[in-house]
């Protein structure tokens, strides 16, 4: 059987930026999960020391605190900076985005719809930084039942799906008489995406590697699942039954975002051996 990986997947820019800064730093805490892969945030605990706080309740001030890829909320922040933390920021630059426009756009008075998902850690942080209440929505559907006012400013969760960020942009330009539009879809999240959906028109099977709370995974599974209907999400090699390759000529290998380049070369091993 053929196996073949994706032309773009596993570590985003954010997600390399954020491990590297874990591992100089070490002995430290994350405020929430760094990143959205169990495995690769023991590995950081077991190696480097670097553990992580749910609640302020466990927080060590005597230790640096690192705030994670996906940001947190505004409000979180000032108590870190007022107990005198010693912060060190490892929030995505694609994530600082939207957080600082909506705090501009949100200040100039428009109305802030956010296309995302609510109870995602990132939503909830950008929302944070909204001066009136952000809207948050997955579907134009959500949109004809609200009343938001003339003034509207569209961002976007990083890992979301362009084409459905381009169909609310041009639902909400029709509708309303002052719409600024930002597309804050991340660039590796565009090109992994791309990447996956091709590979997955020719693949038998497609075995998508990451967190299985991992936003953009479970996009690059969707995306998947539209041309291969035998496409599978797995954390890691253990994940993997023997029964899936039956048959199966060509297998497609892509990665979430937070995934890490030793899961999956396991993967890729353990498939070659089928």
């Amino acid at each position: 059987m053929q196996v073949e990986l994706a032309r773009k997947y596993g570590f985003c820019f954010g997600v390399k930026r954020a491990i590297s800064i874990a591992e100089k730093c070490g002995d430290a805490q994350t405020f929430g999960p760094l990143i959205h892969n169990q495995k690769e945030i023991d590995r950081l605990s077991r190696d480097f020391s670097v553990s992580t706080v749910e609640s302020f309740d466990h927080l060590d001030t005597n230790k640096p605190i690192i705030i994670r890829t996906h940001g947190i909320q505004k409000s979180d922040l000032q108590n870190l900076q007022n107990k005198d933390a010693n912060i060190i920021d490892a929030t995505c630059p694609f994530v600082t985005k939207p957080q600082m426009i909506c705090e501009e756009m949100s200040k100039e008075g428009y109305r802030v719809v956010i296309f995302g998902d609510k109870e995602h850690p990132e939503v909830k942080g950008v929302m944070s930084y909204s001066h009136n209440k952000p809207i948050v929505i997955l579907s134009i559907e959500e949109l004809s039942e609200l009343k938001l006012g003339q003034k509207i400013a569209l961002v976007s969760q990083t890992t979301r799906k362009i084409e459905n960020f381009l169909e609310i942009a041009s639902y909400l330009i029709s509708k309303f008489s002052e719409v600024r539009v930002f597309n804050t879809i991340c660039n590796a999240t565009f090109e992994n995406q791309e990447a996956a959906h091709e590979l997955s028109k020719k693949s038998d099977i497609m075995i998508i590697v990451g967190g299985k709370n991992s936003s953009n995974t479970k996009q690059l599974l969707r995306i998947c699942k539209n041309n291969c209907a035998q496409s599978y999400l797995i954390e890691d090699e253990n994940e993997i039954e023997s029964s899936w390759f039956e048959g199966k000529k060509r297998c497609g290998v892509s990665a979430g975002a937070s995934t890490p380049k030793w899961i999956i070369d396991k993967v890729v091993a353990k498939i070659s051996d089928y």
